[in-house]
């Protein structure tokens, strides 16, 4: 099979490999669409240690496909069904695991992180993701590139779910990327009356507008609009969707009293430590929270959302590559130019 292996920093290369054998508990996949996610570019930008020309791996954590072989002891799952699959996969008997939450699995796997993933003709699905249900059977009349941008989608519904978005409410989301702009869209469905949108880039935030018309969009320094928005008031919720540290700290600041703020995604090396004035925590009796990755019930949840028509997420595929072209599809991804690059295979 054809795969795109990465195997060092900024070295990614579409070659032939064997396809998985599968055991009798597990899942072949056939890859029919991988989206390239902001994790993937930091993968290759940056490199990953392990990662070598010795040990590569495929890479792509966003994808959907057609089962192609199904293990003689799986039950369910049939061959030709079309799928979602969600790669993160915990140990399955520490707590969070049982309570459901196995993103948050302290030795967690994922498919695309650390084993071979969705930039590949075929994905071997291991024992422990099917028994888990991290094959999700796409039900609704959605494409590939739909259903491949669910797992991304579903990061950012365990992100929304943190800040309880009231109707009426004023949402305000801090970056406009793939993610900012999924965050934007949740609101709206959560029935926010107003969101606004900020960031760097007027191409990005021009991109916003085709996207929703209603979104308000302000670049660089958002505290004017937000406060002439809201009455003086500030935000109900802000949402900081860039790996930025002065976006965390004017969080506080843009925030109404009792409002909620949701520091998404974490931020790079050597910029973790951050200086935040706890005093605005403090009197104005803001909630902060974190969230990383999803449950694979929000999985479900997010792949529902797209299959009803609750949420148009094939308005942010921005360019299709087949898999000989990923390079050119790092290329964009890299250099921030539009939102999501799709694989399509």
């Amino acid at each position: 099979m054809k795969a795109a292996v990465l195997y060092g920093q900024e070295k990614i290369k579409v070659m032939e490999i064997p396809t998985p054998e599968i055991s009798n508990d597990e899942v072949l996949v056939r890859v029919k669409s991988a989206a390239i996610c902001g994790t993937d570019v930091r993968m290759y930008k940056n490199g990953v240690p392990g990662i070598s020309e010795e040990n590569p791996l495929i890479i792509g954590h966003e994808l959907a496909g057609i089962i192609e072989k199904v293990g003689e002891n799986v039950p369910y799952y049939r061959q030709g069904m079309r799928v979602a699959v969600a790669p993160n996969m915990g140990c399955g008997i520490c707590d969070d695991c049982i309570r459901g939450n196995s993103h948050m699995c302290s030795n967690y796997r994922a498919l695309g992180i650390n084993l071979n993933g969705g930039f590949a003709e075929y994905v071997r699905i291991p024992a422990s993701a099917v028994r888990a249900g991290n094959i999700v059977e796409i039900k609704g009349q959605i494409t590939f590139e739909e259903a491949a941008i669910t797992e991304a989608l579903s990061c950012v519904h365990n992100g929304s779910s943190q800040c309880h978005i009231k109707p009426g409410e004023t949402v305000l989301v801090i970056g406009a990327g793939p993610i900012g702009v999924m965050h934007a869209m949740m609101a709206r469905m959560a029935g926010a009356g107003k969101v606004i949108i900020n960031d760097i880039s007027n191409k990005r935030l021009d991109e916003c507008k085709k996207i929703d018309p209603s979104f308000i969009t302000v670049e660089n320094n958002p505290m004017e609009v937000v406060m002439r928005e809201t009455e003086q008031k500030g935000a109900d919720v802000v949402i900081t969707a860039c790996p930025v540290p002065s976006a965390q700290q004017q969080a506080l600041e843009l925030t109404a009293n009792y409002g909620r703020i949701c520091f998404f995604g974490g931020l790079p090396e050597g910029k973790k430590q951050v200086e935040l004035n706890t005093n605005l925590i403090h009197y104005k009796q803001l909630s902060v929270t974190g969230t990383t990755r999803a449950s694979l019930f929000q999985f479900k949840e997010a792949l529902e959302f797209v299959e009803t028509g609750l949420l148009d997420v094939s308005k942010l595929i921005t360019r299709r590559f087949k898999l000989e072209e990923i390079q050119e599809g790092f290329n964009y991804a890299c250099a921030a130019d539009g939102l999501k690059n799709v694989i399509c295979m």
